[in-house]
């Protein structure tokens, strides 16, 4: 059953207005990870995207749920709390792995044995 007929006017139009921004905003972010060059610049539009575009439709849901139930929806805010915890975490660690692989073939790292087929460096 559909309760979207039970809001009000006001309430219908901020919801819309928060899921398309949060669409657009999401929408951008996969654009830019298309048109970008390196892995850094890469990593960063979908950060953006993520973390706001979601952040707008989890407040829209929240004010949807909470104008229908005449209650506070909680629970995107759940969502909204691990969603923030996670992404920066996970783009953090790609960020470093790619970091690490760039000095690597830099030769900034000369610790590192060498490969099989290369030979040791002398620096």
């Amino acid at each position: 059953m559909i309760q979207a007929p039970e809001l009000p006017l006001w309430g219908a139009l901020i919801v819309a207005l928060l899921l398309l921004l949060g669409a657009a905003i999401t929408l951008i972010g996969s654009i830019g990870l298309l048109r970008l060059r390196s892995f850094q610049q890469r990593m960063h539009a979908p950060t953006l995207g993520s973390t706001l575009g979601t952040g707008s439709i989890l407040l829209g849901s929240m004010i949807c749920f909470s104008l229908l139930q005449s209650r506070l929806a909680i629970h995107e805010i759940l969502v909204a709390l691990f969603l923030t915890l996670t992404t920066p975490v996970g783009f953090m660690l790609l960020a470093r792995a790619a970091l690490f692989r760039s000095r690597e073939r830099a030769g900034a790292i000369p610790d590192q044995p060498p490969r099989q087929g290369e030979t040791k460096r002398v620096e």
